[in-house]
């Protein structure tokens, strides 16, 4: 039942916030009273004059450097307390405003120094910031019990409230807290262990320890901040530097911007119960409701994101992402396309016509998808739930009307409609698209424009996770291939579908070689970059690998052991941290752990591989040739499968004549990215003659 409407009698308008001391959160937050003054008489008969009305002047407090005639037909009920007014004009971009108030309702607020405000029908219990524009804006208010998008009560409020996070599944089974320091692998941690209760009860408990559950906190626009056309702005606590144009409706969020990461809002979105990262942009009517954007993300034109977590450096526009967790990096362009109840491991792409979500197999909305790092599903394919896939798994068109569970790292699916059977190419990335593969990783790794990188991602795509996948790829393989007595085309296997076809299995050994070089060069370079980075020889770093762990997790683009998540569970059921920033610490120590431990489960794949107990000098000798001559290999292949683009006849067929197409795509030899393969050869290679035995 709404709330029927009721009367406030005469003075009490921006009164009676909270109980006790309304003012103490403000306070906190811009100081007490002792900074302003009240208003002279001089001062007020100017205001007077202006068509400025408040309901007791003596509630207006100023600072020394205060000039009434800055001040027009504005409106003040309640305490309110102005900064500096003088003369001035605030410029951003176009658009150039004098400071002052003009045309506004003022209620229980403060403004900073130097600010423009005009237009702004209503502002209620608002801390404004120096230097900020509010410029034609409906509503702008605080209510006492405001959460700014933390997943939390207020004292006194009823269970049912509670906002929370249904993602990687449209139930709430797998329910979280969205909260502003939530990063994706708090997100992982969370969504990953539905059955732990002591774990999600100690989650819940942490999050709530973490956040005020206290009423009467004030919305903040940070020092800065230019918001203008703006309809409502409701519980929104908004960082420095942020730039809000256009928008119908944000409410119950906190935008994280800072000066070097402004958050940037525009036309026609609406967004409801989220939080937004630093550097964060959505633009041309997007809606967002339930959700978290992690930092350098953005959604645009018309892109719906609901019930999601959305990771850093990731971009989504167009489309509809609905009840998922998805790592950094993420690239979903389409009007045509949407994607629901998946967990997405990061550096993905999802094609035009990508049906991921639909197809559910039961009568309740609960089916899931799981993919990991670099999946790229291709234009209009549609997957069947539930399903799973390894690591930088590439789907061709098709309709895929069984379930899957792909375990192969690097592989191509495909559809053979004509004869009614799933294939797949293992190894395809390795051997047949180089540049794209090389490229990624080169690419994420410079697009990540992040200046506080509190989620620690891992882009090589030869990386601990990638590398127990090959080998399990590559045992399995092989114990095949020698049942099919070495026929490539009679390589099937019965558990990648949930169907009675076997799914087939093509260039059987040219994948068991592919796979075998990459963790050959997977050891040799990772020994390279530690060896040389921290002085160390090779037997040295060799006789430390018996501690290497080869069950590793992503945790939200931060490759973790198995046995680390596991002792962290532990300590967060026993209440060892206060709250997720004290949490976040032990992301950071892992990350510094890192590098050694990712050479030493090189070195540990390199063993497994080969059935070797230790790095011999030999052996390392052979490493050495095998890094140069896998070097080679890649810098031929990505410049052999960009040259596809320019040596195939069809590719001229939209062009006169050749140089018409190198005046289009650039010349071959031009190319930014082959060169940055040579360097990165050459650096290594360098590298390489540093390190000692």
């Amino acid at each position: 039942m709404s709330e029927s409407v009721t009367i406030v009698e005469k003075g009490l308008t921006g009164f009676g916030f909270i109980e006790g001391d309304e003012y103490k959160f403000r306070n906190k937050v811009s100081g007490d009273d002792s900074v302003y003054r009240h208003l002279t008489e001089q001062e007020i008969s100017v205001l007077e004059k202006n068509d400025n009305i408040a309901d007791d002047w003596n509630n207006v407090l100023v600072k020394d450097e205060f000039d009434p005639s800055c001040i027009r037909r504005a409106a003040f009920y309640g305490k309110v307390r102005i900064g500096r007014v003088k003369p001035c004009a605030l410029h951003y971009h176009d658009l150039e405003l004098p400071c002052g108030i003009y045309y506004s309702t003022i209620i229980s607020s403060d403004i900073g120094d130097c600010c423009s405000i005009r237009g702004v029908s209503f502002m209620s219990h608002y801390i404004v910031h120096d230097k900020c524009i509010l410029f034609h804006i409906r509503e702008l208010q605080t209510t006492n019990h405001s959460k700014f998008g933390n997943c939390i009560l207020k004292d006194g409020e009823d269970p049912s409230v509670l906002v929370s996070l249904s993602v990687m599944n449209e139930n709430e089974g797998r329910a979280i807290a969205a909260f502003e320091d939530l990063t994706c692998a708090d997100a992982f941690l969370w969504a990953d262990n539905p059955a732990d209760k002591d774990l999600n009860k100690a989650l819940w408990a942490l999050t709530k320890s973490s956040y005020s559950s206290e009423r009467g906190w004030y919305g903040e626009v940070g020092e800065g901040c230019v918001i203008k056309d703006t309809g409502i702005i409701k519980d929104v606590m908004i960082g420095p530097s942020c730039y809000i144009k256009g928008a119908n409706k944000i409410k119950n969020i906190t935008i994280k911007s800072t000066k070097e990461s402004p958050v940037q809002l525009g036309e026609g979105i609406e967004l409801v119960n989220g939080i937004i990262g630093p550097g964060c942009k959505i633009f041309y009517g997007c809606k967002a409701i339930r959700f978290v954007m992690c930092e350098n993300s953005q959604l645009k034109y018309g892109a719906r994101l609901i019930n999601s977590v959305l990771g850093d450096n990731s971009t989504v526009s167009c489309c509809e992402v609905l009840s998922n967790l998805l790592f950094p990096f993420h690239e979903q362009h389409h009007n045509n396309s949407f994607l629901i109840s998946a967990l997405i491991m990061g550096q993905s792409n999802m094609a035009a016509g990508a049906n991921i979500g639909s197809n559910h197999n039961s009568r309740a909305a609960d089916g899931e998808m799981r993919a990991g790092r670099g999946f790229w599903p291709a234009l209009s394919s549609s997957i069947k739930y539930n399903s799973r896939f390894a690591s930088f798994v590439m789907i061709s068109k098709g309709q895929y009307i069984h379930e899957l569970n792909i375990r192969f790292p690097f592989t191509l699916l495909s559809d053979n409609l004509k004869h009614g059977y799933r294939q797949i190419y293992p190894a395809f990335l390795w051997i047949n698209n180089m540049y794209a593969l090389e490229r990624n990783c080169g690419k994420f790794a410079d697009r990540d424009k992040r200046k506080q990188a509190v989620q620690h991602i891992e882009t090589d795509y030869l990386a601990p996770d990638t590398a127990a996948e090959i080998l399990d790829a590559f045992f399995t393989l092989r114990d095949l291939y020698e049942e099919a007595d070495h026929d490539e085309n009679k390589v099937q296997i019965t558990d990648m579908e949930n169907s009675k076809t076997p799914v087939r299995v093509l260039r059987c050994e040219k994948a068991l070689q592919a796979y075998s070089d990459m963790i050959e060069y997977y050891c040799a370079k990772e020994i390279v970059s530690y060896c040389s980075k921290n002085g160390v020889s090779v037997s040295s770093l060799d006789a430390k690998s018996s501690k290497a762990c080869k069950e590793w997790e992503n945790l939200g683009g931060q490759l973790v052991p198995s046995y680390k998540v596991e002792d962290l569970k532990n300590r967060i059921k026993k209440g060892e941290f206060k709250n997720w920033k004290e949490l976040h610490k032990v992301y950071d120590k892992w990350f510094e752990e890192y590098p050694l431990e990712k050479a030493l489960n090189a070195i540990t794949s390199y063993k497994s591989l080969t059935g070797c107990s230790s790095i011999s000098e030999k052996r390392w000798n052979d490493l050495k040739k095998k890094l140069s001559k896998t070097r080679s290999f890649i810098d031929d292949q990505v410049y052999a499968t960009r040259a596809k683009d320019y040596s195939r006849d069809f590719r001229l067929w939209t062009y006169k004549s050749y140089d018409e197409l190198e005046s289009v795509m650039g010349p071959l030899e031009d190319n930014s990215f082959i060169k940055e393969s040579k360097k990165k050869t050459a650096a290594m290679l360098e590298q390489m003659k540093k390190v000692v035995y």
